[in-house]
């Protein structure tokens, strides 16, 4: 289940989990643009009206140039994707789709690489100085 701010009400963060699964399945079992690849779709966020949906994915492969590409596929297929979710959802308002490349994951492994490089020095270090 995707993380969410906590002023979005309950029935909204419904909306957003239904709007990310169904997401999911049309971009991998419909959506036919062969610059879309393998996505994985990490959060939605809803706004409380219902007009606007930013949703978060990440690629298999995150060069920039293939993000952009993702990117350009996924608004240009936006049209298509809120139709078919319309065909599924029955709400009120449809949102507007927003693509947004989550570079989180990435982060997070620089992070741990960094973490990993520190504890390597640092346990060299320990052992140098025990010999020492």
């Amino acid at each position: 289940m995707a993380k969410h701010s906590k002023s979005i009400p309950a029935r909204g963060l419904r909306v957003a989990d239904q709007i990310q699964r169904d997401l999911s399945e049309i971009i991998a079992m419909e959506l036919k643009d062969p610059r879309v690849g393998m996505v994985t779709l990490t959060e939605v966020q809803l706004t409380p009206d219902y007009a606007h949906a930013k949703i978060y994915f990440t690629t298999l492969i995150d060069d920039p140039a293939g993000v952009q590409n993702t990117v350009n596929g996924l608004r240009k297929a936006s049209g298509f994707l809120r139709n078919q979710l319309g065909k599924r959802l029955h709400i009120h308002t449809l949102p507007e789709l927003h693509f947004l490349h989550d570079n989180s994951t990435t982060r997070g492994m620089a992070l741990s690489k960094l973490i990993d490089e520190a504890n390597a020095t640092r346990a060299k270090d320990d052992a140098d100085e025990q010999q020492g």
